[in-house]
């Protein structure tokens, strides 16, 4: 242990402990655009966090300078204002002038910082533009170069946690940038879409594909019969939108500003997550019981599936076959919907509300349209769908509760905790141990799946099939882990879960800004309060609804027009 001063306050912290993290100890603020808490690798890019040292011959950048016994550290001289300043001003010189039409504006680190330290002026000369493109290749994100302030935050949270570090800083001084391996467009790379670079981005340099103009065109179309999806992760974060606090359970007034913004119908992702797990846990059981490729992983996150398609194409038999819940909607909505309501499914438009950017890629694959027809028509994020109802004046934290809509709003516990990490997993074990044994599983609760450690493991007694060895990752980097194991054969479980983004959905790409492992453990604990003080039922198998949709429509699980509709196949890809 080491002790110091910083602004006359004394702390003690451990040997190597940089000068802003021991700052943070007693509450001093030093402003920063590189460094990001939840990054292990800080690369004292931006330099706003300067500082002065006694003996230092230089300001020093708080955010990599390593702690000394004895030290003694200002944080607001006039010296070290006027450079913070100054180094602010050079950003924003190399920056475009459009703040009042920025998708970030108001959540612009950038901004906020420049506010921050006093920039009233900027005495540099300005970049010229006109040579910088705007990437939009991509179905799921938007990369605009100009707006790039290579604080390298994108490239440490592709590398560091997804593993797949695609992004790389290019060139020297103005000219320099970050991009895709060999400068490639995103949608000819081995991008994932997961949007944790954008979650990270203090600028607009990374942005996802905003599609509400293509809603509100449908929307206006009377000839549309338009309706909507929600995952389950968007009822704990969509307040965060309109200052409620993380974690705020907002089903009920979802529902109504999904209404008042005009859609049709107002149903639930969450009834195709029930089903998912009928026809998942199903397809598990006859992989055990036959002999068939294990151990089998999830297939519900499209970031994952994007992961392995281009990392490990090699395991693609090892995942299973049934389409994500969002996809498994898409394609009801257009049939059985139809079907049920009496609509020419041409005339119906399908709109997702995802906390994920993937979502947008995967509803646009060539695979996703068993129905006859594009399954899911438009996805947008948590941040969009916020978008959209302040732009229609409502005024959400005062809306009443309301309801979904039959045939495709009811859903069970275990499908809301699909939005968190091990959710899927948990909710996939209480319905195979019911169908194996006949009853109830004990105890509904399976702790060693839930929480934020990187992978997770479970063993349990399940009937006439034994042990039933599981894992849970997220993250890419995690997923990694996990894919090398099962790579080499050493990996002995039956079914893996794995998430792309931290946290799994309640750490989406899309969802609301800041992102915390604080904010993703309150959106989780909701979740987990949902299924079980709210539902009425905690397992899939007991949907009144799902029991409907099989006696009317599909049948059974894993039967013809289920595996027509709901299961998929996917593709090889290069890296």
């Amino acid at each position: 242990m080491v002790e110091l001063t910083i602004d006359k306050k004394t702390v003690s912290v451990k040997e190597g402990t940089t000068i802003l993290e021991a700052a943070r100890r007693v509450d001093v603020f030093i402003p920063t655009l590189c460094a990001y808490e939840e990054l292990n690798h800080t690369p004292g890019a931006c330099r706003v966090c300067l500082v002065e040292v006694d003996r230092a011959r230089s300001l020093v950048a708080s955010c990599v300078y390593p702690v000394a016994q004895g030290m003694r550290v200002r944080t607001n001289t006039q010296r070290v204002r006027r450079a913070r300043r100054a180094v602010v001003e050079f950003l924003l010189s190399d920056h475009p002038q459009d703040c009042n039409v920025c998708v970030k504006s108001g959540s612009c680190e950038l901004q906020a910082i420049a506010e921050l330290v006093g920039v009233r002026d900027v005495r540099v000369d300005r970049t010229d533009f006109s040579t910088h493109r705007i990437d939009d290749s991509s179905p799921a994100l938007v990369r605009d170069t100009s707006k790039c302030i290579n604080c390298l935050r994108c490239v440490a949270v592709c590398a560091e946690v997804q593993g797949v570090s695609l992004l790389t800083p290019e060139g020297r001084g103005f000219d320099s940038k970050v991009v895709p391996a060999m400068a490639a467009d995103l949608a000819d790379s081995a991008c994932t879409y997961c949007g944790q670079c954008a979650v990270v981005c203090p600028t607009g340099a990374i942005v996802e594909r905003d599609d509400t103009e293509k809603v509100w065109a449908a929307l206006e179309d009377p000839k549309k019969h338009v309706v909507v999806q929600e995952a389950p992760a968007i009822r704990v974060q969509l307040g965060e939108e309109f200052g409620m606090e993380p974690g705020s359970l907002v089903t009920g007034k979802m529902i109504a500003a999904l209404r008042r913004l005009g859609f049709d119908r107002v149903f639930d992702t969450n009834f195709s997550a029930d089903l998912t797990i009928m026809e998942e846990g199903h397809e598990l059981l006859k992989r055990v019981k036959e002999g068939g490729v294990l151990p089998m992983t999830t297939s519900c996150s499209p970031g994952w599936i994007k992961f392995i398609e281009h990392f490990y194409p090699q395991l693609l038999p090892n995942v299973s076959t049934c389409k994500s819940p969002q996809q498994m909607f898409g394609a009801l909505a257009k049939t059985y919907y139809a079907e049920f309501a009496g609509i020419d499914p041409k005339d119906i438009f399908v709109v997702s509300i995802m906390p994920c950017t993937a979502k947008k890629y995967e509803a646009s694959r060539p695979e996703m349209r068993d129905s006859g027809y594009r399954d899911v028509d438009v996805v947008l994020t948590t941040r969009e769908l916020g978008r959209m109802i302040r732009q229609a004046g409502i005024d959400f934290v005062s809306l009443p509760d309301e309801t979904f809509d039959a045939p495709m709003g009811r859903y069970t516990g275990a499908a809301t905790i699909f939005g968190a990490t091990g959710g899927v997993m948990e909710a996939a074990l209480r319905t195979v141990y019911a169908v194996v044994t006949g009853e109830p599983m004990p105890d509904l609760n399976i702790q060693p799946v839930r929480g934020l450690e990187g992978v997770k493991e479970a063993t349990l007694e399940v009937g006439e099939l034994g042990e039933v060895k599981v894992a849970v990752a997220h993250g890419l980097a995690n997923a990694r882990k996990l894919m090398d194991q099962v790579a080499d054969g050493t990996a002995d479980y039956h079914f893996i879960e794995i998430m792309a983004c931290p946290g799994g959905c309640v750490g989406g790409g899309g969802q609301p800004l800041p992102v915390t492992d604080e904010k993703r453990a309150k959106r989780a604990e909701a979740l987990y309060r949902d299924d079980c003080e709210v539902q009425e039922f905690r397992q899939s198998h007991e949907n009144p609804a799902i029991k409907q949709l099989y006696e009317k429509f599909l049948k059974e699980p894993l039967g013809h027009k289920s595996h027509e509709l709901l299961h998929t196949h996917y593709t090889q890809r290069g890296v």
